[in-house]
């Protein structure tokens, strides 16, 4: 779980209360475990992949009656003229009485049970390839937010594209049901609540659990059953929500850690690897938990570092048989009570200074020993100024200090000083911080624990660690005793100063780890725990990190592989000792410190003395050895009580009383979920490694890191092949999600107002698909809904209603064979096809590299192509201008291109593509043998929904490089030429006189003169010029710097700079426009320093210019009168097309137009446009426009309007 998932979970249960009720009685919530417990009694029953055995909701074999047409507001205007327009905001993109089409569509796929009839005819396909991927498990004690949507998004688009590229993709999700979240909210959030349901007789409802003792009063069965109560209190959130965001996974077949099961693999693996010699009895110094009572491990300790201000003295050790004192700095003053060693580098040098009392500094006169490179200079013990007052006397090597004794600072753990208090040699110790001499608590921090334990100072049965498991001061540290240690560090440092032992004291400020689930800072206190030897398997680790592909390949390569570089033993429980610690010492400390109880118990049976160890791999070996036959569960109410006989004659042996830390079980789970290898062997081994799995970037040190320890442990082997890493999702504000701030919108109001379709394409855009942070805005989601789906959406209307016009002419249905070649000469439709080609090509090589991140912003890129190029430049053969062939033609080329759009969408956005696929199905001509092949499965065609479909391969006839090549080089061109237009306030519809266009690209000037019939018309041009010679059109480069980024660098010689750059040359900026660099006045400039641009040169004014890359485009501004009456006919279209728009008509509707000019006598222009260019308007209206004189007769006109064109009033 991240600690994402840890914030919004605590956020979650603070606003909740203490006293809410779960969602169902315990006994409901019971049914859980018991169906699990039912699954190991009779093999008969569902075996835990279930693959495909899901019961569906409803066996109807309907097709969905919604044939819903969504109306939008078009952002396009040439496709917004033809296309119905509505509101797009509120309450959903595509609305039908309220309900929106996503969700009409989601109850399309419940009633055909589309998830699992997907997966059967997947896995029934002849050629059927298997895709596995692994699901890491959530804790479902809270609610799902935007780090899970993008984790599930990512998960959905990769399984959905494998299994529409004809892999067999069996897909479950999991529970993380053990551990602390689970007990955390017992103990603090609902411990009222427990006693009321579960122990209300014993505890009279009303005292919380606060600690072991409690639990043990209340019993471990009836915990642990408060536990189960509220494991999966927000299961069904979680399911609404996964299915809401459209991802398809088996919720009816999933694995839970809880069930026993699942618990019987985790102990398998445990004993393989206990087999193996990797797991042993130990201490270890750990991040404590005071306000959880318990130890996380190291990668639990990283999930929540925080900036802090803490103390950082520098402490006096008189030595004992000499005047001088060593000189330790901590920031840790209340750890000086637990000191028994000091510690200096054996190859240091060393030096024993004094400061007379005439010196600057205030410290009384005294002898003392430290770091000589941490003598003088920035935090150190002197200033550079101080140098002259201070007098070294003498010189060591750090290895001439060891065995020296010192006074400890405190008089606690005087009985140990026949072997403690004495200088030790270690090259843990740095200078560069500090004094070079580091105190030793080895209670409190684990190199400390090493040295001294190497040293002799303590041992295993001999342990100093006097702080209690809520972070107080034991009754040994007698002045302090019963005080938070934190809060001692004040009164600790105010009884130095009064010894005349704090040499120096200040603050600093630093990153320290604090508890991912409460909050609170970690100690670090010396536990015992059983460990996996991961330190020999550090070789082998990183090997098989090296065999796996990440994405962003840079963390596997950069924090993971430094992660396990420096990997530790993993302590997979709360505590336990060396092999030779006694019995009694085992048990005195597990009663110190808190012990966990929900989760999978430690198979580890122990006897008396502690020599005799068995390790348990399965129900059937417990069973056999210990002569019981009832074991059904494998919980420690059901195990603790149960004992095995000695084989060595030491009467019986009895289990371990931890349990599994949890990262353990979901390390565990690529075999656990398959009850492996007790059931479906066969199958995992086939499947193992994973193909895919996924998770944020904190799993590097979570769940990434355990799944890679114990598949190496077991097999030498990574766990996947692929892996994707997914960055945090943080509010707009760049700080976590916090419901207590209220800085994010709730995302099932997103999913509800905004799409699913948008929020995913959203977050598989943003940088959190590179394993970068995401500032979450929902602007950005409905940007997409702008930029994507409305002119996807008013491309597919434009569509029909053009095939219903076509339909009105000819008399007969349009229908196109999306199978066969579309038999066109136009080259717009050879574009747009063969564009198409290289998408698919571009986007089947980019998700087999599983670079998400690329593909989308390619799609959106084919929607602009799409709608603003080639339905533009297709609107009047699309309506029949050209005749009904090539009507047919361009209506087959934008069909096709529709269909497999969907196709290819299908993954990114299963809503819309599936609505796309239901609307266009009726436009594609089946052949009686394709129909008769269609396969049927329970009643439902194969073609029933997009998402049984594949998606398609590139079409070898409709590759065109030359066509695809010639369009950008066109539409490069227009874009020029609308800057050209728009900067000199030249609206479209009015034409111009002259568009130049120089290149000396090989083959551009070709490409362009054979599309120039389409650069005329978008730029509304009468003569379009193609030369090679820049010279002839007296054309020149200037520059002017960019200040923004120039001004912070240059600063004062930024203006001498900019006049120096406003006098470069022509010839000088061509030059720099080849090598991107030049030097001025000593400043090297380069890159984006300079911003060029061109200028015609010429007298007469006559062109604008405007380059972009390799293109030269002149625009001739000058005005010609026959070009401004026609730009007047254009504007009485454009107010007239308006008006038709206003009333809802549609471009089939057949409408008469009557006008008049108000006052005609300032309205010459005008009204001569009217008459010259009478036809002209006809033709474009598609109607007849006549003048009238007197007022119009208003009561058979539908619409009415005065509107100035030129400047006159016309109606």
């Amino acid at each position: 779980m991240s600690s994402q998932d840890q914030e919004m979970l605590d956020e979650h249960v603070a606003a909740s209360g203490t006293c809410a009720a779960p969602e169902t009685d315990p006994k409901v919530k019971q049914e859980d475990n018991d169906k699990a417990n039912e699954k190991l009694r009779n093999k008969d029953q569902k075996t835990p992949n279930g693959e495909g055995q899901s019961k569906s909701k409803s066996k109807s074999k309907s097709k969905s009656k919604s044939k819903s047409k969504p109306t939008t507001k078009a952002r396009n205007s040439d496709i917004a003229d033809e296309a119905t327009s509505a509101s797009a905001g509120g309450k959903g993109m595509w609305l039908k009485n309220e309900l929106s089409a996503e969700e009409e569509t989601l109850k399309f796929w419940e009633e055909h049970d589309a998830f699992q009839l997907s997966l059967k005819f997947s896995n029934t396909r002849s050629d059927k390839k298997r895709f596995v991927f692994f699901d890491g498990p959530p804790f479902a004690t809270g609610l799902p937010h935007y780090g899970h949507l993008l984790a599930g998004t990512i998960k959905d688009v990769v399984t959905r594209y494998a299994h529409m590229r004809g892999h067999h993709v069996p897909r479950r999700f999991g529970w993380d049901c053990h551990g602390l979240p689970v007990e955390y909210e017992i103990d603090k959030d609902y411990g009222q609540l427990i006693c009321f349901l579960v122990v209300s007789s014993y505890l009279n409802g009303t005292q919380q659990i606060k600690g072991p003792d409690d639990v043990m009063r209340m019993g471990i069965d009836k915990y642990n059953a408060a536990c189960r109560a509220i494991v999966m209190r927000y299961s069904e959130e979680w399911r609404k929500t996964v299915n809401r965001l459209g991802r398809w996974i088996d919720f009816d077949n999933d694995y839970k850690t809880m069930y026993p099961w699942f618990m019987e693999s985790v102990w398998w693996v445990f004993r393989q690897i206990f087999d193996k010699d990797l797991v042993y009895r130990g201490y270890k110094v750990m991040p404590f938990s005071t306000a959880l009572s318990t130890p996380l491990s190291n990668f639990e300790a990283s999930q929540d570092m925080r900036d802090v201000d803490d103390p950082a003295v520098t402490i006096a050790f008189p030595l004992v048989d000499e005047d001088a004192a060593l000189l330790a700095w901590t920031t840790t003053p209340w750890t000086l009570p637990s000191n028994l060693a000091l510690c200096v580098h054996p190859d240091f040098e060393y030096v024993k200074f004094r400061v007379p009392h005439t010196s600057t500094d205030n410290k009384r006169s005294a002898t003392y020993i430290a770091l000589k490179a941490r003598l003088f200079g920035p935090g150190c013990l002197y200033s550079e100024d101080d140098k002259d007052s201070v007098i070294i006397l003498e010189s060591y090597k750090g290895t001439d200090l060891k065995g020296k004794c010192y006074i400890p600072p405190f008089q606690y753990f005087l009985d140990r000083k026949d072997t403690a208090f004495r200088v030790l040699t270690d090259t843990y110790v740095t200078d560069d911080s500090g004094t070079g001499i580091v105190h030793n608590a080895p209670g409190h921090g684990e190199d400390d624990f090493r040295v001294c334990f190497a040293a002799g100072i303590v041992t295993t049965e001999n342990l100093v660690c006097p702080v209690d498991n809520t972070g107080k001061f034991k009754a040994e540290i007698s002045d302090f005793e019963g005080i938070y240690v934190k809060d001692a560090d004040k009164l600790i440092t105010k009884k130095m100063k009064e010894e005349g032992r704090l040499f120096a004291q200040s603050r600093i400020k630093h990153a320290y780890p604090h508890c991912w689930r409460s909050g609170t800072p970690l100690l670090y206190l010396t536990v015992p725990s059983w460990f996996i030897r991961v330190t020999d398997l550090t070789d082998k680790l990183t090997q098989n990190n090296q065999s796996t592909y990440w994405v962003p390949n840079n963390i596997r390569d950069g924090r993971f592989h430094k992660w396990l570089e420096n990997a530790r033993d993993w302590a997979i429980s709360v505590r336990i000792s060396y092999s030779h610690i006694s019995v009694r010492v085992y048990i005195d400390l597990l009663a110190q410190k808190r012990n966990r109880y929900w989760g999978t118990p430690l198979p580890l049976w122990v006897s008396d003395d502690g020599e005799e160890v068995v390790c348990i791999g399965s129900i059937e070996e417990l069973q056999k050895l210990s002569g019981r036959t009832d074991i059904t569960d494998l919980h420690r109410e059901f195990v603790d009580d149960i004992t095995i006989p000695s084989r060595q004659g030491k009467g019986v042996l009895r289990r371990v009383p931890e349990v599994f830390d949890c990262w353990f079980e979901s390390g565990s789970m690529p075999y656990a979920q398959q009850h492996y290898p007790f059931e479906h062997k066969e199958e995992f081994e086939e499947g193992f490694p994973a193909d895919f799995i996924a998770e944020g970037i904190d799993q590097t040190r979570g769940w990434f890191y355990t799944l890679l320890v114990i598949g190496t442990a077991l097999f030498d082997n990574a766990p996947w092949k692929n892996l994707i890493v997914n960055g945090l999702v943080l509010a707009a504000d760049g700080r976590k999600m916090s419901k207590r701030l209220k800085n994010y919108p709730d995302p099932a109001v997103v999913l509800h107002e905004d799409g699913a379709d948008a929020l995913r394409l959203y977050l598989i855009t943003s940088p959190a698909v590179r394993a970068e942070n995401l500032r979450f805005e929902r602007k950005g989601v409905q940007a997409l809904i702008r930029e994507v789906f409305l002119p996807w959406l008013n491309a597919f209307r434009f569509f029909e209603q053009q095939a219903e016009r076509l339909k009105t002419s000819t008399h007969k249905q349009f229908t196109f064979d999306d199978r066969s070649k579309c038999n066109t000469s136009n080259p717009t439709d050879h574009w747009i096809l063969a564009f198409v080609q290289d998408l698919l090509e571009f986007i089947h090589v980019e998700m087999q590299a599983y670079r998400l991140f690329t593909v989308v912003p390619r799609l959106v890129k084919f929607v602009d192509n799409l709608t603003n190029w080639y339905v533009r430049l297709n609107r009047k053969r699309l309506k029949g201008a050209e005749g009904d062939d090539e009507a047919s033609a361009a209506l087959w080329s934008l069909g096709e291109v529709l269909m497999t759009m969907a196709k290819f969408m299908a993954p990114f956005t299963p809503f819309f593509a599936e609505w796309m696929y239901q609307h266009m199905k009726p436009y594609i001509h089946v052949s009686s043998e394709e129909e008769s092949s269609v396969r049927v499965i329970d009643g439902v065609r194969e073609d029933a929904s997009v998402h049984f479909c594949l998606v398609p391969d590139p079409k070898p006839f409709y590759a065109d490089t030359a066509v695809v090549r010639a369009f950008e080089a066109l539409k490069r061109t227009i874009d020029a030429g609308r800057v050209l237009r728009e900067r000199n306030k030249m609206p479209v519809k009015y034409p111009a006189m002259e568009l130049v266009v120089v290149s000396t690209t090989l083959n551009l000037l070709e490409d362009l003169e054979s599309l120039q019939t389409y650069i005329k018309s978008e730029l509304n041009i009468r003569k379009l010029t193609l030369s090679n010679d820049e010279s002839a059109y007296r054309v020149k480069l200037k520059a002017q710097p960019d200040f923004k980024t120039l001004g912070s660098r240059l600063k004062g010689d930024i203006k001498k700079i900019a006049a120096a750059v406003r006098d470069l040359s022509h010839e000088q900026l061509t030059e720099y426009q080849e090598k991107q660099s030049i030097e001025l006045h000593g400043h090297a400039l380069s890159g984006t320093d300079l911003v060029l641009s061109y200028e015609y040169a010429g007298g007469d004014n006559k062109y604008q210019a405007e380059a972009d890359g390799d293109i030269l485009v002149l625009l001739d501004v000058l005005e010609y009168p026959e070009l401004l009456d026609e730009g007047i006919a254009r504007e009485v279209v454009s107010r007239i097309q308006k008006m038709r728009q206003a009333t809802g008509l549609t471009p089939n509707d057949p409408i008469e137009v009557f006008h008049r000019v108000i006052n005609p006598e300032k309205a010459k222009d005008l009204a001569r446009v009217l008459v010259s260019h009478h036809a002209f308007i006809t033709e474009l209206l598609g109607c007849n426009i006549t003048e009238v004189s007197n007022d119009l007769d208003c009561e058979s006109a539908i619409a009415k309007e005065f509107v100035k064109i030129s400047s006159v009033l016309y109606e």
